[in-house]
């Protein structure tokens, strides 16, 4: 008689990775969200991605491969074509005489393992990967970097020649712009930067060369240098997908681009520039699909409370603070979508609009038609609504409107630069608000910052030495902090991907009189954390204990608040 095939959740708890409490938690989030119980597993912390997969392989007898420390030759990946390989999300392993080793994240498939028998001549033993690092090593193997590698070698045996920017016409660039390798050249740079999550494209013209650079996980890297000849070419590409205008170099343009990489929508948002060398190109890359996270899981830990605190209040100002590039508007947006319901009427107000959200009206601000911040404010008004989101205070007479809107009544969230939490409220009254109506308006200040999360792949603790832990405080006590040691998956930086820290501070009755008497941010920053505030660094820290990010990281980030 044949032996059962263990569950997956007996082979959990029989391996010490969860508890039983932890897998009846799991069940029931399994249930309630419609996943499955690795899924949901995942979704609570308990697990990662490799340990589902480890586990899954010992319930199906499937050898589990981990991808990270891998090395798959030239000749195994040959066998296996790059679309067949991308379709069904699979990498061939390595080859003994007749049998190929092909990694799955679905090792039942037979569909798959047909086509790849059929295709190699090849017998196929499955063996079962995580599915995330599988799409990654087919961007290493094949590419973005091997196809691209094509593509520039066709373009380098073109006769193209380097023609002065006066005498391009349209036609000309147009033409230039349609040769079928610039647009295959543009279209691997878009989809390999929304591939490796890149948040940037920089497109630099050079005296002799036009280089592109990627921002992942906030920091620029250089992935491709391209020949000065091909720069006309590239940008006007570019400008052309973005509906630019390619004849006029002389001006900063803006344009966007919406297309699908992977199945998933994507939105970019292209700026030129002039340079003494050429026109710069920079797009921002809005995935729609990395937005759509819910207020739990951004990481706030034992802050959530406090912010729903200050969610909770029917009205009232809330403001998000930070630098470009902090993650505001994927707070403003995750609250957004918790705060809205088929019986309020929820308004905002952009520039620009980034992405479509259900049950709520966007407008976009436009300047040259006289829809600034503040008219569009005025005309929200008169719209009847219950909650507001303008995209940002810039000005004193946007500043006092909101405050007018949350003392008739209405929520407004908004977002305002400041360092810190306790420096939003004095900025409001140098804007010209009245300290009294500052300080009965404003409901609370959120201040948060991104760090580079350690690489799950390669991560390691290790005794922090004593000059870190005087650093934060911590002098005298043994601590084990964690950093990454490089690996391919995250291209040997020890980091890959980004996590929040944040500064939250409710406007109680002490912080009220402070602000109405007109107070120093010194002396709100002391009286919030007096009533519990974390600072962003000691929230910062807490995570680095936690084995999410550095100390390092940690103090670079927060260095301005030192």
């Amino acid at each position: 008689m044949m032996a059962r095939r263990k569950r997956l959740g007996e082979i959990l708890i029989s391996t010490g990775l969860v508890t039983e409490e932890q897998l009846e938690e799991a069940v029931s989030a399994a249930s309630s969200k419609g996943v499955r119980i690795g899924e949901a597993l995942i979704q609570l912390g308990y697990l990662t991605e490799i340990d589902i997969y480890s586990a899954i392989g010992d319930q199906l007898g499937v050898p589990f491969v981990s991808l990270s420390y891998y090395s798959v030759d030239s000749d195994v990946i040959s066998l296996v074509p790059e679309q067949v390989a991308r379709t069904n999300k699979i990498i061939p392993l390595f080859r003994v005489r007749n049998s190929l080793t092909l990694g799955m994240s679905d090792p039942l498939n037979l569909a798959v393992i047909d086509q790849v028998v059929m295709t190699t001549g090849l017998e196929v033993e499955p063996a079962i990967c995580s599915e995330q690092e599988i799409v990654q090593a087919i961007d290493h193997y094949y590419g973005t970097s091997g196809t691209m590698d094509e593509v520039i070698q066709v373009l380098g045996e073109k006769e193209v020649e380097e023609e002065e920017e006066d005498a391009l016409d349209t036609h000309t660039l147009t033409q230039m712009a349609g040769d079928a390798p610039i647009v295959k050249l543009v279209n691997l740079v878009l989809s390999q930067a929304v591939r490796e999550k890149a948040s940037d494209i920089h497109v630099e013209p050079e005296e002799k060369s036009l280089r592109i650079r990627f921002r992942t996980d906030g920091i620029l890297t250089e992935v491709y240098s391209q020949p000065k000849k091909l720069q006309n070419a590239i940008v006007s590409r570019m400008k052309i997908m973005a509906s630019i205008d390619i004849a006029e170099r002389r001006i900063p343009q803006d344009g966007r681009i919406q297309i699908k990489i992977d199945g998933r929508p994507i939105d970019i948002r292209v700026s030129t520039l002039p340079t003494v060398y050429g026109e710069n190109v920079v797009m921002r890359i809005l995935d729609k699909s990395n937005l759509m996270i819910k207020l739990s899981d951004l990481g706030f830990g034992d802050q959530e409370k406090r912010l729903h605190q200050i969610l909770d209040r029917p009205h009232g100002v809330i403001l998000v603070t930070g630098p470009t590039g902090s993650g505001k508007t994927t707070t403003l947006y995750s609250a957004l979508n918790e705060l809205s319901k088929p019986e309020v009427n929820t308004i905002t107000l952009e520039d620009p609009v980034e992405y479509k959200l259900e049950l709520i009206r966007q407008s976009q601000v436009n300047v040259k038609a006289g829809m600034t911040f503040a008219a569009g404010l005025r005309s929200i008004l008169r719209q009847d609504p219950d909650i507001i989101m303008v995209g940002e205070i810039r000005d004193g007479e946007t500043a006092r409107i909101a405050v007018e809107a949350a003392l008739t009544g209405h929520l407004v969230l908004s977002t305002l630069h400041t360092n810190d939490a306790p420096s939003a409220l004095p900025r409001l009254i140098d804007m010209g608000v009245e300290p009294f109506l500052a300080a009965t308006s404003v409901s609370g200040v959120l201040a948060q910052r991104l760090v580079r999360r350690i690489c799950s792949g390669c991560k390691v603790g290790y005794d922090a030495p004593e000059s870190v832990l005087i650093a934060i405080g911590m002098k005298g006590q043994k601590v084990t902090l964690y950093k990454g040691e490089g690996c391919r998956a995250c291209k040997n930086t020890g980091y890959k991907g980004r996590a929040g820290i944040y500064e939250i501070l409710p406007v109680t009755e002490k912080i009220r009189a402070l602000i109405t008497n007109n107070s120093s941010s010194d002396e709100i920053r002391h009286a919030g954390i007096e009533e519990g505030m974390s600072t962003l660094r000691q929230d910062g820290i807490r995570k680095a204990l936690e084995g999410i990010t550095t100390v390092e990281e940690v103090m670079k980030v927060t260095a301005a608040m030192t």
